[in-house]
């Protein structure tokens, strides 16, 4: 995955959260990664962003105390 994307003309953030990442869920991920920007909605043409790669999931994240092992 590349570290950076160069916007196009009218990108938003869930755009290129869905572009980047292949969900709009990652929208809040992109956007901490790229602070200085935060102010934006729609970009103009050849913004670079920082595009670091997802965290790892954590498997025990939705599940009962008494399910995690430790």
């Amino acid at each position: 995955m590349a570290s950076t994307y160069t916007t196009q003309q009218g990108d938003a953030w869930d755009l290129i959260a869905y572009r980047v990442y292949g969900d709009v869920k990652y929208t809040g991920w992109l956007m901490q990664h790229n602070f200085p920007l935060l102010d934006t909605f729609a970009f103009g043409y050849g913004t670079v962003l920082q595009t670091p790669p997802l965290p790892t999931p954590d498997p025990t994240v939705n599940l009962p105390a008494w399910r995690i092992t430790a």
